[in-house]
């Protein structure tokens, strides 16, 4: 599996220039596997035909000898008649002549200098079966001596000028291969030459050819991989290709004139769409100073007493979370006019504890509790952006709390880790599910059951472009809890006020 993985990632000239190379090795296997057999078929058909040639003139003489002796023809009589003669034949025909009866026992045998130990006193029962039931009353038997030679041995029946048998001629004949053996040698070695010199060459040509093919391939390639959504985008022109890359540069320029097309339906799209959302999120965030404004006068209506000895310290406060969210909404005005991130940071030092606890006085809660560890977290950033992110988790949470609910708690918590400054917010309220965990930051995205509004996909950029993090955790019918996490910044600027 990782083979055939590794062989699809090859590119198309390394598997033109393989194939090709491949094409060649598989010919020349194949004619060498050709050449052989022939040399090999032809060496059999020679033994074939030179044991039937050998066999005829063989038999011819005998029969010569059979019709000018004075001895009776029988079978008995062989013996006496080939005595002389048949070393006489053997030399002249250079084959070794064994004379056998009709029951296969041994007559006579000629011993040529050549001759090997292969004469058998008895023919086999088998074979002298197959002489008889033959048309041709003849059988070749194809052997194998123990030193591993491959000999022939013809069987023939030897007849009277009646041609009533009289004996078994039999013809053993040894297969020398040398010659043949030989010229394969010296075939292969001048095939060898020669297709080396041939592998040489196709080597080189493969190469030109596959870099040729895909010359063109590599030219719309790095053309494709160039194209880019928002820029403009060249086309190819390449009159003299051939027509399968012809047919894919005029595909390519067509996608170019699409693509540029759709950019410039996208971007118009994109623009209206970002006016969309920049008025939704203009909305949403003057919504929010709103509410604490209306619970900040209402609370102001409640309390106001002329003659509390503490009226103008609490006018003060009043007038300070008045006069905060209407800088909010002037932000939010100042960022949307200026097509900016809401609403533009304006750091300062500040005491992140005491910015917290100004922030929460504006709900009328009793069951909001905000915990410190500490009473000073120092820290540089929007005070503005930081009460925006207070007021819009807790109220998140006062909206995930069921109205019959025993026990509500809304803890917020500031505290230092390590080289971080941590705000957590903790309500046992609804939770969330789990198909709204992805979607909860999405800026569109909302639900009446968990209150979860606009204002998180805000406080999210927001938080993010002070480099921090906000995380949450949150479990169905028990809560849920949302971290930020601000790095800490080394406050060297003196002459900056703190709250």
């Amino acid at each position: 599996m990782n083979k055939q993985l590794k062989i699809s990632r090859w590119s198309l000239r390394v598997r033109i220039f393989l194939s090709m190379i491949f094409v060649t090795l598989v010919a020349s296997l194949l004619i060498t596997a050709v050449s052989i057999y022939q040399f090999k078929k032809e060496a059999k058909d020679y033994h074939q035909d030179r044991v039937d040639r050998k066999e005829k003139a063989i038999t011819e003489h005998i029969n010569y000898i059979l019709s000018t002796t004075t001895y009776p023809l029988s079978t008995e009589n062989l013996p006496l008649i080939l005595r002389e003669r048949i070393h006489e034949l053997s030399n002249i025909h250079g084959m070794e002549i064994d004379i056998y009866d009709l029951d296969g026992n041994l007559l006579k045998a000629s011993k040529a200098s050549f001759s090997v130990d292969t004469i058998s006193r008895k023919i086999p029962e088998p074979v002298l079966r197959v002489i008889r039931s033959t048309a041709e009353k003849r059988y070749v038997d194809l052997l194998t001596t123990e030193e591993g030679k491959r000999f022939r041995s013809s069987y023939s029946y030897i007849t009277d000028t009646k041609f009533k048998p009289l004996g078994i001629l039999n013809l053993p004949y040894i297969e020398d291969d040398g010659y043949y053996e030989r010229e394969i040698n010296n075939f292969m070695m001048r095939f060898f030459q020669v297709y080396s010199f041939m592998l040489l060459i196709s080597i080189i040509i493969a190469y030109f050819l596959s870099s040729y093919i895909t010359k063109s391939l590599k030219s719309i390639s790095d053309r494709i991989t160039e194209i880019r959504l928002s820029s403009v985008n060249e086309k190819i022109n390449q009159l003299d290709s051939p027509q399968e890359i012809s047919q894919l540069v005029k595909a390519y320029n067509t996608l170019v004139d699409d693509l540029d097309e759709s950019a410039a339906k996208l971007a118009q799209s994109e623009r209206e769409q970002a006016w969309r959302e920049m008025a939704k999120q203009v909305a949403h965030e003057i919504k929010n100073p709103l509410t604490p404004m209306r619970l900040t006068v209402q609370s102001f209506q409640r309390k106001f007493n002329p003659d509390d000895p503490d009226i103008t310290k609490k006018l003060d406060e009043y007038s300070k979370t008045l006069i905060q969210q209407i800088d909010t909404m002037t932000s939010v005005a100042s960022a949307f006019s200026s097509f900016a991130s809401m609403p533009a940071q304006q750091n300062e030092t500040i005491n992140m504890v005491k910015i917290v606890q100004l922030a929460l006085e504006i709900f009328n809660e009793n069951y909001i509790v905000f915990n410190a560890e500490e009473p000073e977290i120092i820290t540089r950033m929007d005070r503005t952006q930081l009460i925006r992110i207070i007021t819009n988790l807790v109220k998140n949470a006062t909206q995930a709390m069921p109205e019959n609910h025993p026990n509500p708690l809304i803890e917020v918590s500031v505290y230092r880790k390590e080289n971080s400054a941590i705000i957590a917010v903790t309500d046992n309220g609804k939770g969330i599910s789990t198909p709204n965990k992805n979607r909860i930051f999405e800026p569109k995205f909302t639900t009446k059951t968990s209150g979860m509004g606009l204002g998180l996909g805000i406080i999210k950029n927001i938080v993010e472009n002070y480099n921090g993090t906000i995380t949450f955790t949150s479990e169905l019918g028990k809560g849920t809890t949302f971290t930020v996490t601000f790095p800490m910044t080394d406050i060297t600027n003196e002459g900056q006020t703190m709250l």
